[in-house]
Parts: C-alpha cells; structure tokens; sequence
C-alpha cells in the first residue's frame, strides 16, 4: 500500500506540478523574474498577468515542495470526482480571485497604514489553491476520518486556516501568506457553494447546511455566524440566489422537490465517499498482488 500511495497521480495533476517546479526553478536562476512574476501590488499596473503567475511561483524550496506534494496528492482524491475540466476552472478561477483580493488588502492596508511595505513585498504561491482544495475534501467526503490526526475531513480547512493565523502571530511577514490562505479558503466554499455546474442535473452549487458556511466553525457558534452569513449572503449574492434557488426547483410553495440540488450534494458526497474507498482498496489490492509476485520469485530463485 505505501508504493501504490505514491503512484496514480492524474496527468492534469504531474502537468500543474511540473509548472509550480519550473516556476521556483525560474525565480532561483533569475531572481529578478521575481518582479515579473509575483503579485507585487504596485507593480501590478500595468504587470496584470501577475495576478495570474503569482500563484504558480513558490519562492522558497519549502513552499515548492508542500504545493507540489499538496497538489497532487489532493488533486488525485478530487479530479476524477470533479472532472479534469472543472478541475482546471476550479484552479484557475480561485487563483485569479484570490490574487484579485489580495492586491486589493494590499493596497486598503497601504491607505491605512501608510506603510510602503503592502505595496512592493512580492506575494506569491499555490496555497490559496491548496485552501480552496482542502474545502473540496470537506464537501465531498465530511464525515471521513483521517487515521493519523483523528479528526473528520470537514475540520480541514478550518484548522488550516487556524494554524495559518497562529503561525501568523510569529513570523514577521505574514501578510506575504495568510491573506492568500484565508481568501483562497473563502473563495474556494463560493465557488463550490454558488457557482459550481453539475452536468448531470445541470444545477449549480451546493445549497446543503451541510456545507453552510458556519459549518466550518464549531457548533456553540453557529447561532452568531448564522445571521452575519445570510447577510453577507443577501449583499453579496442577493438577487442571484433568490433567482437561483426558484430556476433551480428544489423548493415550490415551501416544499422541498424530488432531485432537489440538496439531495444531489448528498449523492455528491456518496460518491466522494465510495470513490476513496475503491482507491483505498484497489491500492490495497495492487500491494498484494506485488507481494504475491515477488514471494513467488523468491520461490523461483530457491
């Protein structure tokens, strides 16, 4: 089981690795590509691709080894549930949105505080996505435990985002990642929660509580953040999600209807679920059969 764990990483997945790798190796032999290349706000008019570029370019050789480790890793458990099509959206969409957000906290803090630090610190690397990742393991398998840190997927993203904050308080330049982590894990629950298509019962997004966004705080607060989130929801999205909700026709005169987009994250995630067992056993089963044959050859020698 520990080799196939290492194998069986998607093509799309090794391509997007191979990038994130070029990238590091392209800032470390030309530094001044850096410039170029990360999100470094007052640079970023005219240099707008790096809105696009920042997140493909790690830094340092930490950061290049848990994005591409991370990437994979993640992407093999979601692309074959998702689709390497919607995949790549996801990906690029969450990237682009989330280097959007960050360029405008740079220049809000600068306006603030003054302080020219928020507009040349160079900002780069894959962790928004990695966030946003981590957010598609809570809605498609929530309630799978993982053996080694004895807790279910759906707390993921949120003791993430937690540690990121902790770590935040003792290192001095945090405004160069915790921004990214915290939009990418916002922006990663809205694309999935309103904007997502479902090809099979062509609907959008995952209405479920569930997947509500006080399920990623503990159940105590969930009274308080209810009432914030359908506020921000009404402002953010208002007109929209009230359309969507009567095109989407899960709900008519108050009654919830069969094939209802709720049912459907409930499928959704059934299908996570029972996805990773299969992966789980035929990697299980492929580890046997690769004992099998190798205790046969040590039979043959003898």
């Amino acid at each position: 089981m520990s080799i196939n764990m290492y194998t069986g990483f998607t093509r799309l997945c090794k391509g997007l690795a191979v990038v994130l790798v070029g990238g590091h190796i392209v800032v470390q032999i030309l530094p001044s590509a850096l410039s170029y290349l990360a999100l470094i706000p007052a640079k970023t008019i005219p240099f707008a691709w790096n809105l696009i570029t920042a997140g493909y370019t790690e830094q340092t050789v930490y950061g290049a080894i848990i994005s591409t480790i991370g990437l994979l890793f993640l992407g093999k458990l979601l692309e074959p549930i998702w689709g390497s099509r919607e995949f790549l959206k996801f990906v690029f969409i969450v990237n682009f949105l989330t280097s959007v957000f960050v360029f405008i906290t740079a220049i809000s803090l600068y306006y603030v505080t003054r302080l020219e630090i928020y507009l040349y610190m160079p900002i780069s690397g894959f962790q928004g996505v990695l966030s946003g990742f981590l957010v598609g393991v809570k809605q498609i398998m929530p309630d799978q435990e993982l053996s080694i840190l004895k807790l279910k997927a759906k707390w993921l993203p949120s003791l993430a985002l937690l540690f990121s904050i902790a770590i935040s308080f003792f290192t001095a330049d945090s405004v160069s990642y915790l921004p990214t982590i915290v939009f990418g894990t916002y922006l990663g629950w809205i694309y999935l929660r309103y904007w997502q298509k479902k090809p099979e019962t062509k609907l959008k997004g995952d209405p479920s509580d569930e997947f509500s966004f006080s399920s990623f705080f503990p159940e105590f607060l969930r009274s308080v953040i209810d009432p914030i989130a359908t506020i921000f929801e009404r402002m953010l999205c208002g007109r929209r999600s009230e359309t969507s909700n009567e095109e989407r026709g899960y709900t008519l005169g108050g009654s919830t209807l069969p094939g209802s987009d709720p049912i459907e994250a409930s499928r959704r995630r059934e299908r996570g679920a029972r996805a990773l067992e299969e992966r789980l056993a035929a990697e299980l089963l492929g580890a046997g059969k690769k004992g099998e044959e190798s205790e046969r050859d040590v039979n043959d020698n003898v």
